[in-house]
């Protein structure tokens, strides 16, 4: 093509395609070609398409929007530029409107695999789970070009999950190692709930292709959802190396530093990415839960305001900053959160958040009447949401209390690893656990961690349970048990939380509240591990966990009744726990600990085998990083006006008492 002489339709669309071809070797070259070609032919839509990607994938994706804007007005049903505009919008951190282009492209046509994936980034990077799932799913389809395959694609798509798995299952049979294939099946179990299953699919599809992108990302996020975030870390990394600026990479890392307790590196990793994304209100909220947790309230706060003026309907950032526990809503924000609330089109999560907030704004303000209608309101939303049966913990105590005797522990001395660093911090949530954390995190001598879910998942495996509807093997199993494994289990404990041992102390602390369920399973595997019961009395502990909404777990909470018979269960088998191995579990009851706080504080270090230091009593002085709903609470010292805040809602507690039956006068009493 000369520069004198107009191409004929040979030598362009030599030149469209050499030009294309440039793109992946040498995207300046490519840019170079693309304007020659618009120089002697101006508007021309190919051209002009090539010149935007060039830009873009040149770190010019602003100079790219502004030469697809008068293609796309031009061509508004040609897919290839919305999709590249989706891209340019996504790389400026205008994720709102990427969205929008994305899912324009793939309706215009439903085969664009790069758009499907893309879209998928976007709506995750938003908190947009389900509508990630969805996107992923037609990115699957989309690429699948097996007609059986296709079939199960479709009904993937189309959430038919048990037609996709009839259709997989034989398919790869017949097929071992066709990765996307088991891509797709481990997308069925992940939906089912069966993450265990998944995981071991993804990473046989990783095996089979190390290069299979998509699938590393699924396995990373199964890994995350597994508490095995280390694992997941390592997976993100290897993506990461390929694909720096991936928002959902970082975004993934972001939230496995924070579980693994690397809160700087979350920190500075959301900073980062909200730098480029300004416009995700869940990305802002993250940012806010990493900002408290170490700390910082002010920016936490700020950042829980970001997500708020981008989406005032996110019911999540409103309970965020009533979670803070000692922030103060204005008369504006509780009549914008009423306003939302009034919405017919906000999702179910959102409103019971919301009036969760509500709860927590009019409880501050004293009109605990209201205060109590909107806490009720929410609990009773998400206990629709949940799955539980107050009779499988009854007869988990029961079977526990049959099976776990004197007898045969004593049959068993000597059994498990001999470690005597973990320490357990068991009992209910809202019982005074974080302020004992506070506290003996406090000692030179020991290090706090989290909530760690490693003694639950191995009494979950233990179980042996596949599906909820089946019985666990759990408690009784551990009869079967003998000295190795034992050991074994307790070894691994031990290496399962190294990752979250940072500061090289002899002691570290578990505060998983749950684990008072698994005392037996604790003592057998780690008979010198100390136990320690966090108790407060039965009405003030189990009214402010049903006024609190739990980001997971604790699913006994959103009722009273359900509440009051799970409290019942715990004294109960505490009791037991005291009679069968007694002195090995030692109680802090939260009201003596307000009341006097040396001496209570000299007994439990006492038990620990621990000097006293007085830092221990300076507890609010510890800026270490604190993962509870109470973790500005034990930046303050000890106050006594919470105990009693139960009393203001006394009317409505009927059903509560009724339902801790003796338990509400004998929680506090020697077994």
């Amino acid at each position: 093509m000369t520069h004198d002489d107009s191409p004929t339709t040979g030598t362009l669309a030599t030149a469209l395609t050499h030009a294309a071809g440039l793109l992946s070797q040498d995207p300046s070259l490519a840019e170079d070609q693309a304007r020659e070609i618009l120089r002697v032919m101006p508007g021309h839509p190919e051209a002009a398409l090539i010149l935007a990607i060039a830009l873009r994938r040149q770190g010019g994706a602003e100079a790219a929007l502004t030469v697809l804007e008068p293609v796309i007005r031009a061509q508004p049903n040609w897919p290839p530029v919305h999709q590249e505009a989706g891209l340019a919008l996504a790389e400026l951190g205008l994720g709102r409107a990427a969205v929008v282009a994305l899912s324009r492209a793939v309706a215009l046509d439903p085969r664009m695999t790069v758009a499907w994936g893309a879209l998928a980034d976007q709506l995750a990077l938003a908190g947009d789970e389900a509508g990630a799932d969805k996107a992923r799913a037609q990115q699957i389809r989309a690429s699948t070009g097996d007609p059986a395959l296709l079939e199960a694609a479709v009904a993937l798509c189309d959430n038919q999950l048990a037609v996709a798995e009839r259709l997989l299952k034989p398919y790869l049979a017949a097929h071992p190692t066709n990765a996307a294939a088991i891509r797709m099946l481990a997308e069925v179990a992940a939906r089912l709930g069966r993450n265990e299953d998944a995981e071991t699919l993804l990473a046989r599809a990783v095996e089979l292709a190390p290069g299979f992108a998509e699938a590393r990302h699924n396995h990373a996020t199964i890994l995350y959802r597994l508490n095995r975030s280390e694992e997941a870390l390592a997976q993100l990394d290897w993506l990461l190396a390929r694909n720096p600026q991936h928002p959902g990479y970082r975004n993934l890392k972001a939230a496995a530093l924070g579980r693994v307790g690397d809160y700087e590196g979350a920190i500075a990793l959301y900073d980062d990415l909200l730098r480029a994304y300004p416009d995700q209100p869940k990305a802002w909220m993250s940012y806010g839960h990493s900002l408290k947790t170490v700390g910082r309230q002010a920016d936490c706060i700020e950042a829980y305001r970001r997500s708020i003026a981008l989406t005032p309907q996110l019911g999540e950032a409103w309970w965020s900053l009533a979670n803070l526990k000692t922030f103060r809503f204005s008369d504006e924000d509780v009549a914008t959160m009423e306003a939302q609330l009034a919405r017919a089109d906000i999702a179910g999560e959102d409103r019971f958040h919301l009036q969760f907030a509500l709860g927590k704004a009019l409880e501050d303000a004293g009109q605990f009447e209201r205060s109590f209608g909107f806490y009720q309101d929410g609990a009773a939303l998400r206990r629709a949401m949940i799955d539980y049966d107050a009779d499988n913990t009854s007869a988990h105590a029961a079977r526990s209390k049959a099976i776990l005797t004197r007898d045969f522990f004593e049959a068993r001395q000597g059994w498990g690893d001999d470690a005597p660093d973990p320490v357990f911090i068991v009992g209910l949530p809202r019982s005074g656990s974080t302020l004992i954390e506070q506290i003996l995190s406090s000692h030179s001598a020991v290090e706090g961690t989290m909530e760690l879910p490693d003694i639950i998942s191995i009494a979950r495996r233990l179980g042996g349970r596949q599906r909820r509807d089946q019985p666990s093997a759990y408690p009784d199993v551990l009869a079967t048990l003998d000295a190795d494994a034992c050991r074994a289990l307790g070894a691994e404990f031990l290496d399962r939380t190294r990752i979250q041992r940072k500061l090289g102390r002899p002691f570290f602390i578990d505060k998983m509240p749950n684990n008072f369920a698994h005392v037996g399973l604790i003592h057998l595997i780690l008979p010198r591990a100390k136990i320690i019961d966090a108790r407060r009395h039965p009405l003030g502990c189990c009214f402010s966990a049903f006024k609190q909404h739990f980001a997971r777990g604790q699913t006994f909470s959103y009722d009273l009744t359900e509440l009051g018979r799970y409290y019942a269960d715990y004294v109960d088998l505490m009791a037991h726990f005291d009679a069968v191995l007694p002195g090995a579990v030692h109680r802090v009851i939260y009201e003596e600990m307000v009341a006097d706080p040396e001496g209570q504080v000299r007994r439990l270090l006492d038990y620990c085998g621990l000097p006293f230091e007085p830092a221990c009593l300076k507890f609010y002085e510890n800026d270490r990083a604190v993962r509870t709903a109470s973790s500005e609470q034990v930046r303050r010292p000890i106050f006594t006006d919470g105990v009693d805040q139960w009393r203001s809602y006394e009317p409505w507690l009927g059903p509560l008492k009724t339902a801790l039956g003796p338990s509400l006068e004998t929680w506090n009493r020697p077994a």
